[in-house]
């Protein structure tokens, strides 16, 4: 029985792991390494949550209170900068004021909480590369389309920042039927050969180019503005996750501890038996 049990916990968190992997992903994750102790970055991620993305998606599993007293943000701060809804209080829950009817009209379906996204959504390296991969398409209702969400609902809450960006053609190296990059026989420059959408993927490539003078931000600067916000949903997925670390490596020194003793201790009573 415990064996069957055991099977199907396996069975039940194999998709979720592929998907944290990356393997069941229409293109590849990047990855990004979450930094819990770097309290500025997550300051600087719920600031950014908070003025962008808090309007659609809430974060009902998380108080205000708690985030300005982990993050070291003093109330009044929080409350002038990050609280826009008149009504709530510095212990209310994170909630936003947007209605289930208006959610279905404005966006099909209502934006998901994201209080445990990265915990449930395949980590933070999910939503580090999907807030990079928007770009622009004309055919969809909202006029973006995202290469790790297809058809996505939503707009790109962050476009003002990073710019627009567009699906282009590249110019890459051609490859041989060994798999080696093929060159000129004289000069040995790469020969290179038009690729488009899932051919640059395959190839390692981006099929996305920005949009020069149409951000506020470097491509560096965006990518570390969801770099900290990737930082702080890692943060509400699990708040108490360093100070569970901190205590997990006293009661492991405790049971070394203990572990000695009773080894001692045991020693001497068969050394009494005999």
């Amino acid at each position: 029985m415990n064996a069957k049990k055991m099977l199907l916990a396996v069975l039940i968190f194999l998709p979720s792991l592929a998907v944290a992997a990356g393997g069941d992903t229409p293109i590849p994750l990047d990855a990004m390494e979450p930094n819990l102790k770097d309290q500025a970055s997550l300051q600087r991620g719920a600031k950014t949550y908070l003025n962008y993305c808090m309007g659609c998606h809430s974060l009902k599993y998380q108080r205000y209170q708690r985030t300005a007293d982990e993050l070291g943000i003093p109330v009044d701060l929080m409350m002038e900068h990050m609280v826009f809804d008149s009504s709530a209080q510095i212990g209310s829950l994170m909630e936003n004021s947007m209605s289930v009817d208006n959610a279905k009209q404005w966006f099909g379906s209502v934006p998901p909480d994201l209080t445990m996204y990265t915990m449930l959504k395949g980590g933070p390296d999910y939503f580090y590369t999907y807030m990079r991969v928007f770009y622009e398409d004309k055919t969809r209702p909202l006029g973006v389309n995202n290469l790790l969400y297809e058809n996505v609902a939503m707009p790109h809450p962050l476009v003002e920042l990073q710019g627009i960006q567009r699906k282009v053609c590249k110019e890459i190296p051609k490859l041989a039927a060994n798999g080696g990059e093929m060159r000129t026989p004289l000069a040995g420059d790469p020969i290179l050969v038009e690729q488009c959408g899932d051919e640059l993927i395959q190839r390692g490539f981006s099929p996305l180019e920005l949009v020069e003078g149409t951000g506020a931000l470097t491509p560096e600067e965006y990518d570390q503005v969801i770099y900290d916000l990737a930082n702080f949903l890692h943060y509400t997925a699990d708040p108490s996750r360093l100070e569970r670390e901190r205590i997990g490596i006293y009661v492991l020194l405790f049971l070394a501890f203990f572990f000695v003793f009773t080894w001692l201790l045991g020693r001497e009573y068969t050394k009494e038996s005999h």
